[in-house]
């Protein structure tokens, strides 16, 4: 049911508006009685009224004269008057009556139905005049709210096209440049995707080569040269390693192990090696506060982030300077919140540093994979780019400020972790207490992995430990070598595998065999998502043997951990 809504009755005979209210009581509508002109004047400038009706002959003011006033306010130009009379009924009385501002008229006496009607009609056609109102105003409000959309994405677009007029012109004059780097200028996705591939096949040649030389290392005589040449080529490998996880973390595809992680005790234990890579002449200064929430993010990582700012802090200072680590809890507010964050309680952590500052262009490029300032062989311009997929990954962002000849200062913007520090401390505890005994204990293992070399090569590092080791070149031929009826201690495999990759190789032998430890071995950390395969201890190429036998006790102490059994007795036989 509609709301009801007022009609105006005017009679100075007390009789007549009552029976008026009788008529017109069926309508359900607020009915409001006036005996006098001064009478519905206050009535109308209280109320909004549908229709009035007006007796024509009153003695004070008759029933032309008080429409005459009405229809003078601005207010009530529109509203419908019924003039109700017995007399002054001819055609000059009439033609008065709508010149003042009559509707309608109604002669006396009256037909209660006739009444009725002509009233309903003007009630029905006040409601949907008011809707039509409330219509018009909702629809001119949302025409509002469109255009005020439509001039921001204008002034947006005015914007970007003013960008990429300065981009474009910017690469014209850099034309040669621009085209000798282009394949490193692609954008991240498409980078991640190529360094994902080119990853693993490195990783797997540094595998072969970190683990053969080893086990060489053991078997040579320990004459100064040969250890020499042995340590030149495992440096030589370890940097290619170093390169390659530097290109996952720009690639943003990195195995990152998110903790809460206190940064002052954090930076407090790299200070003296900030201080030895800075050199010097250069001061480095901790302006970090006494207490800060924990940060989310991998610790190792972090502490890798740090030092590459504080070396490029140091490069950009000639002589002397001083570079100066602060952070600060932050909540930005949606009109403050920068590009690329979802709100939420951040770390802002800043490296400062007054050396020589970079201009817009510089500035602009200074996070581009492969770009650099810095002379040949000085730098692989990863550095910033491996903090900028540090930070994207782990939820925040890397943003840079300099002016020339005032420094520059990099800020890192970290999540603040919700779990306490303390939890996450006590479960590497944990993890720690895993005994290099269980590692140490003879065990039989399954090497899966289709790269030859690879395979030579674990399976080598294994037996040096003490381990009876099968191998199998695929992921099929592993599952035949179990259904055949052998049983294994532990699986190690790797997961890029042509036909069946370790993930489904995985699911399958724990399908069959819930409690079976097995490790995933891979130099590419993209996995694919499931509570099967998440649970899976986790080994990444390239890996030594000491984090080979590590990771293998890990792996043998969770089984037991989850299996609710104390571990197994290893005594070397099946």
């Amino acid at each position: 049911m509609p709301d009801p809504v007022n009609i105006l009755l005017v009679d100075d005979q007390p009789a007549k508006l009552l029976s008026y209210e009788v008529i017109l009581q069926e309508l359900g509508e607020n009915l409001l009685v006036a005996q006098s002109a001064r009478e519905a004047l206050e009535h109308l400038l209280r109320t909004d009224v549908a229709v009035i009706l007006v007796d024509v002959c009153m003695p004070e003011q008759d029933g032309f004269e008080l429409v005459e006033l009405i229809r003078a306010h601005p207010r009530f130009e529109k509203t419908p008057v019924i003039f109700v009379s017995a007399v002054m009924m001819t055609e000059p009385d009439r033609l008065r009556g709508y010149a003042a501002g009559a509707v309608d008229y109604v002669s006396v006496p009256i037909v209660p139905e006739v009444l009725r009607a002509k009233v309903r009609v003007f009630v029905e056609l006040y409601r949907k005049t008011r809707e039509l109102e409330r219509l018009n105003a909702d629809l001119e409000r949302r025409v509002q709210e469109r255009t005020a959309e439509l001039e921001t994405s204008y002034q947006q677009l005015q914007t970007l096209n003013e960008e990429l007029e300065n981009r474009i012109e910017l690469r014209t004059r850099e034309r040669e440049e621009a085209m000798a780097q282009l394949f490193e200028a692609q954008k991240l996705d498409t980078i991640g995707q190529l360094t994902g591939g080119v990853a693993h096949d490195f990783n797997n040649l540094l595998m072969a080569a970190l683990g053969s030389l080893s086990l060489l290392r053991k078997r040579i005589p320990p004459e100064e040269k040969n250890l020499r040449l042995l340590d030149n080529a495992v440096q030589a490998a370890e940097r290619g390693a170093a390169l390659t996880q530097r290109l996952l973390a720009f690639a943003r595809r990195q195995e990152l192990k998110p903790q809460a992680v206190d940064l002052v005790q954090l930076l407090g234990s790299i200070e003296g090696l900030l201080q030895r890579a800075v050199g010097p002449t250069i001061r480095l200064e901790n302006r970090l506060p006494g207490e800060l929430p924990p940060a989310l993010v991998d610790a190792n990582q972090l502490e890798l982030a740090i030092l590459n700012l504080a070396v490029n802090a140091r490069d950009a200072i000639q002589q002397e300077g001083v570079i100066s680590i602060d952070a600060e809890e932050t909540i930005p507010g949606d009109h403050d919140l920068p590009p690329g964050l979802s709100a939420g309680r951040y770390l802002r952590v800043r490296v400062a540093d007054t050396g020589s500052g970079m201009d817009e262009e510089t500035l602009a490029r200074a996070a581009e994979p492969f770009f650099t300032t810095k002379g040949l062989g000085k730098g692989t311009g990863l550095g910033l780019s491996m903090v900028h997929g540090l930070a994207a990954q782990s939820g925040g962002i890397l943003q840079l400020h300099s002016t020339p000849g005032e420094g520059t200062t990099a800020e890192l913007w970290l999540p603040v972790a919700k779990d306490d520090v303390s939890e996450q401390a006590g479960e590497q505890s944990a993890w720690s207490a895993s005994t290099e005994a269980e590692a140490a204990a003879s065990l039989r293992i399954l090497v899966v992995d289709d790269d030859v070399l690879v395979c030579m090569g674990t399976v080598d590092m294994l037996e040096d430990l003490g381990h009876r080791v099968t191998e199998a070149n695929s992921g099929q031929a592993a599952l035949e070598i179990v259904n055949s009826g052998q049983s294994f201690d532990l699986v190690i495999t790797d997961h890029a595998m042509p036909g069946m990759s370790g993930a489904d190789l995985a699911r399958s032998l724990l399908s069959a065999n819930p409690g079976q430890p097995i490790i995933l071995a891979s130099g590419y950390a993209e996995l694919p998502d499931g509570a099967s395969v998440g649970a899976l201890s986790r080994l990444v190429k390239p890996f030594t043997q000491e984090q080979l036998g590590q990771a293998i006790s890990m792996a043998i102490s969770r089984d037991a951990t989850t299996s609710g059994h104390a571990p197994l007795q290893r005594n070397g036989t099946m």
